[in-house]
């Protein structure tokens, strides 16, 4: 199993943290902050036009500077397969 990690930006600060990717889609992200007991979920959302993802931690703000599209490329090249539908 391959455990998923990004960087995001802490808005106030400047601070790069690697965070642990729980679920990703092409509009919503949902990612983990710490290791154990102390441990935060949080969800990413796409902005208003769709350039990045932002979210809130404990009152602070977070920023992944990726598309929409871009983490939906990231997803297809992840796992081709689940791009590729049929019906019986």
């Amino acid at each position: 199993m391959h455990n998923e990690t990004i960087k995001v930006r802490v808005t106030e600060s400047g601070q790069l943290l690697d965070v642990l990717v729980y679920s990703k889609h092409a509009h919503h992200i949902e990612v983990v902050l710490g290791e154990g007991v102390h441990s935060v979920r949080c969800d990413l959302l796409p902005g208003r036009n769709g350039l990045f993802f932002v979210g809130n931690v404990m009152g602070r703000e977070i920023v992944y500077e990726r598309s929409c599209e871009q983490v939906q490329a990231d997803i297809d090249r992840a796992n081709p397969a689940l791009r590729e539908f049929r019906r019986r």
